[in-house]
């Protein structure tokens, strides 16, 4: 029989082939094996595997970070982590029953299977989305949370609406505040460009003694309230015009009126002239205001006395700001 002398090259050539041949049948072997692993895997395994796909991201390809290998313009479906979309789901109908729901409905009424139900219930529950009582699951104090949040979201879009549509009515800036827990709060403002907000260029909660609001909210106030808030936040001059001590602030917000604006002439910006109208809302003291520059002072009251003659028609939509 005759005999062939393998060459170095053709040595190195078949054991090249072999070894790709070995690669191509162990991945047809780990490709079928997780196929088979797949249909006998549990949920949690499911989970395990979404994890360590969104895991084995670099950082550099998150949605908004920077990338190497991708730019804005890359066009593709998004990423979507469909656990989420499943405990999503699971929320909105655990939402939709006032008394609660079992597991078995919530798992049909979301469309999933019962075992992959029970794994995200137990996370939400864990969690404090969802709480167990008597075998039904209700929303839970987390879930309250996130419709609270929604719900000022909403209150506050309200408060916004009503300030710009006086802005535009007056063409004036014009804000909305209240005195909430010892603490000044603005709780909206509504401007243009033509027509600027006064900066805030010192704390408006520690200076209330100097602006229009403030002194309209201490006004409201009782004797001891005052006191606790000016031992908080002392009286101090912040401009040449701002008032000098506590006795004189006293004393002008002793003798200030509830149908009558209260007025600051450049005592918290120079260059500037506020006005604030007091508000009743509830128990809470509140108060709308408006600025414009002092060049244009014989603007102010004519603009407040407008604003406090209509003010009736924004009560029902700003008390909402009183629970915000």
């Amino acid at each position: 029989m005759a005999t062939v002398d393998a060459t170095p090259a053709d040595t190195v050539e078949t054991a090249q082939t072999v070894d790709a041949a070995e690669r191509v049948e162990t991945a047809d072997t780990a490709a079928s094996s997780v196929d088979k692993a797949g249909t006998a895997a549990s949920v949690d395994t499911a989970e395990s595997v979404e994890s360590l796909d969104t895991a084995g991201v670099p950082p550099n390809d998150a949605p908004y970070g920077p990338s190497s290998t991708a730019t804005a313009s890359t066009s593709g479906p998004p990423t979507l982590i469909g656990s989420v979309q499943r405990a999503m789901r699971l929320l909105e109908a655990a939402s939709a029953h006032q008394a609660g729901a079992p597991a078995k409905q919530l798992a049909r009424e979301a469309g999933l299977a019962l075992p992959t139900a029970y794994h995200l219930l137990r996370t939400l529950t864990h969690e404090g989305y969802l709480c167990r009582d008597k075998g039904v699951f209700v929303l839970g104090e987390a879930a309250e949370r996130l419709s609270a949040s929604g719900a000022q979201q909403n209150r506050r879009g309200m408060i916004g609406e009503a300030l710009e549509h006086w802005r535009d009515v007056i063409g004036v800036p014009v804000y909305f505040a209240l005195y909430r827990e010892g603490e000044i709060e603005v709780v909206g403002v509504a401007d243009t460009p033509g027509n600027p907000a006064v900066e805030e260029w010192a704390d408006f909660r520690e200076t209330g003694h100097a602006h229009a609001i403030g002194q309209c909210l201490l006004a409201q106030l009782d004797d001891e309230q005052r006191q606790d808030h000016l031992s908080r936040y002392p009286v101090q001059s912040i401009t040449p015009y701002s008032v000098r001590d506590d006795r004189s602030l006293l004393r002008r917000l002793d003798g200030a009126s509830r149908m009558k604006p209260m007025v600051e002439r450049q005592e918290y910006a120079l260059g500037t002239v506020c006005a604030a109208i007091p508000i009743t809302a509830g128990n809470a003291a509140a108060t709308m205001a408006i600025s414009v520059p002092s060049y244009q002072e014989d603007r102010l009251l004519p603009a407040a006395e407008r604003l406090q003659d209509e003010i009736g028609k924004l009560l029902g939509t700003l008390a909402f700001s009183i629970s915000i």
